[in-house]
């Protein structure tokens, strides 16, 4: 199996979904396409690792909702035993700074300009996860889940985009500072 095949039972193995929202749910962790997702899906449920359920919609026709079957939860513990690949950043800004020395000093600080800004309109996305899972009915009272939790990955994952957002931050600020206004 791909690791997108393994994405989507780690996300099964929290809750049941349609594909549709596997699709949307698989990509703050891998950029998949529709057309990806529905062939991988068909051979997931064929090899028995996920099983679906036909849901009467009105007026659409029926939609598959999934869950992981045991053999897709053994799957899953025996993948997080393989060690995991290299991160992949694939940063189209990133091969513009390193080729900085030929654009226009305006257009330089327009391009961290925008970034920060989206790093800024981020920042805002993730505290609010961050809110929204304090909010939900299975987190501890007793401040932060513990590692058997169900949402410990989560919270984890929640912390370190924020935390990955600071740092991107205090670079664009950095970076804008050493390109002084003007040409």
């Amino acid at each position: 199996m791909n690791t997108l095949s393994y994405g989507l039972l780690s996300l099964l193995a929290q809750s049941s979904f349609s594909g549709y929202d596997l699709m949307l749910r698989i990509q703050p962790f891998w950029p998949a396409k529709h057309s990806q997702i529905y062939p991988l899906l068909a051979k997931l449920e064929q090899e028995d690792y996920i099983r679906f359920e036909l849901v009467s919609q009105r007026d659409k026709p029926d939609k598959k909702v999934y869950s992981l079957t045991g053999k897709g939860q053994e799957a899953l513990k025996d993948w997080f035993d393989q060690p995991a690949a290299e991160p992949a950043l694939r940063d189209e800004m990133m091969l513009k700074v390193f080729c900085m020395s030929y654009a226009k000093r305006e257009s330089a600080r327009k391009m961290l300009a925008d970034r920060l800004a989206y790093h800024g309109e981020q920042r805002q996305k993730y505290e609010s996860k961050l809110a929204e899972l304090k909010e939900r009915a299975e987190w501890p009272e007793a401040g932060l889940p513990e590692p058997s939790h169900p949402l410990f990955g989560a919270y984890l994952l929640t912390r370190k985009a924020i935390m990955s957002n600071e740092t991107n931050t205090e670079w664009c600020k950095w970076a804008l500072s050493l390109l002084p206004e003007g040409d």
